[in-house]
């Protein structure tokens, strides 16, 4: 079974995949928990229905994967509008293919209680103030980011990197703007209607209080407008994809953004090594949203920097679904997050089945409406 090519050479798209199933079992999994204080903007994220419960998010998701359904958690699921947190089926995957990832705190709101790294945690501000994290602590971020990057490439394993940051999908909106990626209303949002005039006028007023150069770096554009976990994530993948690591990142818009980090910090022939290394993997809720341009977006990104970057979609769909909360992703009420559609993806990699894959998140939903 096969994922579906969204960009990115046929040939370099067969070798990549070739490589993670010959080692899907073995694949690292990290959660890069982060906040922004974007998060608080009215109607920006329906990651939580209210600014306050989106505090406790990356929290609650964070606890769902590590214990599962059936646990007592300490901290509630916050209320979505509808559907039921993407870390559910994050959690199938990862229980179904024995897999135990590794959580890493760098700037939840709220922490979560369970065993994870907690590095500099407090949130980002607000990206409209065009100082979003000071110039030290970016720094201090990106080289925790590339030391963790070369550990991992000593591994010789795969690499899945997920986030949960609310807000985050403003924050990769400006990010690629500032790296001069042209991405309004190509960006997802965890909205069912994403408010692209919201999320506009807000990078609009962030990036001229920022006052970047033409040629900014990349440091300077996470200091100005992004979030923690884009720092750690993009100083990661460019050092474990330039030491022949695979990396599967797991997500839409963020991590496209994440990878236009990693991009913008490489030299032209890098660029080209790196985008043999990894790819963007995100669903098919995200990909194919008619409110957003999930490929026109990595069709920008390859133009901005003459590479042709691997990115694909996972074949997971709920349409027969017995689970109301699933079917609400077929509505467009939750599209992504926590990883959800890249470790869909490791699935079909592995060689199980998508309808194996909607049994286990139909009993997972059973479970947690129900816990023992």
């Amino acid at each position: 079974m096969t994922l579906e090519r969204i960009s990115g050479e046929a040939a370099w798209a067969e070798q990549w995949c070739q490589r993670l199933r010959a080692a899907a079992s073995e694949t690292r999994v990290l959660l890069l928990l982060a906040g922004t204080d974007t998060a608080a903007v009215p109607g920006i994220s329906a990651a939580g229905a209210t600014p306050e419960s989106r505090r406790f998010t990356a929290a609650a998701d964070a606890e769902l994967l590590w214990q599962g359904p059936t646990a007592r958690r300490p901290h509630a699921l916050p209320p979505l509008p509808a559907g039921v947190s993407p870390a559910l089926i994050a959690w199938a995957v990862l229980e179904g293919l024995a897999l135990e990832p590794l959580v890493l705190n760098l700037g939840a709101p709220v922490a979560p209680v369970i065993p994870h790294l907690q590095l500099n945690p407090s949130p980002a501000r607000c990206l409209s103030g065009g100082r979003a994290m000071d110039p030290e602590r970016v720094q201090a971020l990106w080289g925790w980011g590339e030391r963790w990057g070369r550990g991992l490439a000593r591994s010789g394993q795969p690499v899945l990197l997920s986030e949960c940051v609310p807000g985050g999908t403003t924050t990769a909106l400006a990010v690629l703007e500032a790296l001069g990626i042209p991405s309004m209303g190509l960006v997802s949002g965890s909205v069912r209607q994403p408010d692209h005039q919201l999320k506009a006028r807000l990078v609009q007023r962030g990036l001229a209080a920022a006052q970047l150069a033409a040629d900014a770096s990349p440091q300077a554009v996470l200091a100005a407008v992004g979030d923690p976990m884009q720092v750690v994530a993009a100083a990661l993948l460019k050092q474990a994809a330039l030491a022949g690591t695979p990396l599967l990142l797991a997500g839409g818009s963020q991590m496209a953004a994440v990878l236009a980090l990693a991009l913008a910090a490489c030299t032209p022939p890098e660029r080209q090594q790196l985008c043999q290394q990894a790819a963007v993997v995100t669903t098919a809720w995200v990909a194919h949203e008619v409110a957003s341009d999930f490929p026109g977006l990595m069709l920008q990104l390859a133009q901005r920097f003459a590479v042709q970057p691997l990115a694909f979609a996972t074949g997971l769909r709920f349409t027969e679904s017995r689970r109301p909360e699933l079917l609400d992703y077929e509505r467009g009420y939750v599209k992504e997050g926590v990883g959800a559609g890249g470790l869909a993806a490791l699935w079909q990699l592995s060689g199980r089945s998508l309808q194996a894959l909607q049994d286990a998140c139909e009993q997972a939903c059973d479970q947690l409406q129900h816990p023992a």
